[in-house]
């Protein structure tokens, strides 16, 4: 951590004047997430490893040396502008896009869907890049039709969404469409979309989910189990679920104690999708509530903090990303305890995965950089 006293008020160099003007709460509680999921890959990375016949430590040290890039990201990011933040995010989207239809042609498939891209020996899913991306055009578009009523915004930003989540529903991937849907519509009701409109877009969402249930066999499936848990095979549809509900009860409040877990040992996911499992079971109910409470504090802090802009393209650009963050590993979470339909999302920091630590990187170096301090104490604006 970096000392306070390092620099002076007066240093007007560049980290000078990013360290007086970033929110160093939020950076500070970011590190101690960060901590915290170093700590858990060491609990249930190596019997995963030693399960692939791999060094017991590999995904350990894959994860630690993805955090030198990631921290890099984080930190590079938090320094631009908020009109550095929206050229990046134009650069990722349209990159994205690139990425998104190469994955539909030649990505790996697993499990029926094509979400990643193998570039170099390294599995990439573009989506989670051009997530935080996304959020911060749809936030420019919809703040520049606030202040200009001829400007096109609402229709843009929503063919900047369609163009994306048609993408995402060839792989097929809804989680994540239902995240960038859901993110879109918050930043529509922060400007203040007329009720009725909201209605409408709501509707179309609801009739969307529904003709996913009707059309998309995998989604009937996980559905259908989530509503009748007798409807599928507990030793095949069900086997890591039900693993980890046990891993919850065996934990208790206290926990089995470092290395006693069983969970980690039979399921596949332990040190990424199900790694919230691993916690409960190994160290109890207060590490899951640890969790919980950072993350909630995360978002809060972020939330308070962009509201106290003078730019509305900041207010939804950083309410958006912050929704997004909180929303997956609200997911996380909430799979893991058999709260919602199974759904492969990685918990923010703390779960494994080399690309997805890194577009999360960006997302929150584009929060950090949405909330700084700009021309005084209480000027955030542009």
């Amino acid at each position: 951590m970096i000392n306070p006293t390092t620099f002076s008020r007066r240093d007007n160099s560049v980290l000078g004047r990013w360290w007086w003007t970033i929110d160093r709460l939020a950076l500070s509680l970011l590190l101690v997430l960060i901590g915290i999921g170093v700590f858990l890959s060491f609990a249930a990375s190596p019997s995963v490893a030693e399960r692939l016949n791999l060094d017991t430590f590999y995904f350990v040290k894959r994860h630690m040396i993805m955090l030198i890039p990631a921290l890099a990201v984080m930190i590079s990011v938090s320094l631009l502008s908020p009109v550095g933040v929206r050229r990046l995010s134009l650069l990722i989207y349209l990159s994205g896009i690139i990425f998104l239809i190469l994955t539909y042609f030649s990505g790996l498939e697993i499990k029926g869907a094509r979400r990643w891209l193998l570039i170099c020996g390294t599995s990439i899913q573009a989506s989670e890049f051009v997530k935080p991306a996304l959020t911060v055009i749809t936030a420019w578009l919809i703040a520049e039709k606030m202040h200009d009523e001829k400007f096109p915004g609402i229709i843009l930003s929503m063919i900047a969404v369609g163009i994306i989540v048609g993408l995402l529903l060839l792989q097929p991937d809804l989680g994540m469409t239902v995240v960038i849907v859901t993110t879109w519509i918050g930043q529509l009701f922060i400007a203040g979309m007329p009720i009725f409109w909201m209605a409408g877009i709501a509707s179309i969402g609801v009739a969307g989910l529904v003709s996913a249930y009707y059309f998309l066999p995998h989604v009937t499936k996980r559905i259908d189990q989530f509503l009748d848990p007798t409807a599928g095979n507990p030793i095949h549809d069900l086997y890591q679920i039900t693993k980890s509900l046990a891993a919850f009860a065996n934990g208790g409040f206290f926990g089995k104690g470092p290395g006693e877990g069983v969970v980690k040992k039979n399921v596949p996911d332990a040190h990424a999708d199900f790694v919230f499992a691993v916690a409960g079971e190994e160290f109890g109910l207060w590490m899951c509530i640890l969790i919980v409470c950072i993350f909630t504090c995360i978002v809060v802090r972020f939330m308070i903090r962009s509201t106290q802009g003078s730019s509305l393209f900041i207010l939804l650009g950083a309410t958006g990303l912050t929704v997004q963050f909180g929303l997956q590993a609200f997911i996380n979470m909430a799979s893991a305890l058999h709260l919602i339909p199974t759904k492969g999302m990685t918990m923010p920091f703390i779960s494994y995965g080399g690309s997805s630590m890194v577009a999360l990187a960006i997302c929150t170096g584009m929060l950090l950089a949405f909330t700084r301090k700009r021309h005084g104490l209480h000027d955030w604006g542009e």
